[in-house]
């Protein structure tokens, strides 16, 4: 029960749904890239990408000083699902500005 109460917590709020969508459109990015393309600060992003990860949505890959997030495979039918639903919604996504030169 309390990782599916995670899971709609994660998605109820636009900004991790545009970040869910930008991750899933992106694929695999880094914190940096996600903070100049929403031009958000860093711990406001992390707070997000937490949320998401504690929600089954997210892994996170660490390289060096880098947090690289990406969809966590495999992901379940419910996620699955969700993410799906994700895509018909009209989210205004910010094209990506990439600033992680390291992958």
């Amino acid at each position: 029960m309390d990782i599916f109460l995670k899971t709609i917590s994660a998605i109820n709020d636009e900004t991790r749904l545009r970040i869910l969508r930008f991750i899933v459109e992106h694929g695999e990015v880094c914190v940096c890239d996600i903070e100049n393309s929403f031009e958000m600060i860093q711990s406001r992003v992390s707070r997000h990408l937490k949320i998401l990860k504690e929600g089954g949505f997210l892994k996170v890959d660490r390289r060096g000083r880098w947090a690289y997030y990406s969809i966590r495979t495999p992901l379940d039918e419910f996620r699955q699902a969700l993410l799906k639903e994700l895509s018909f919604l009209e989210l205004p996504i910010p094209p990506l500005k990439a600033l992680c030169t390291s992958k």
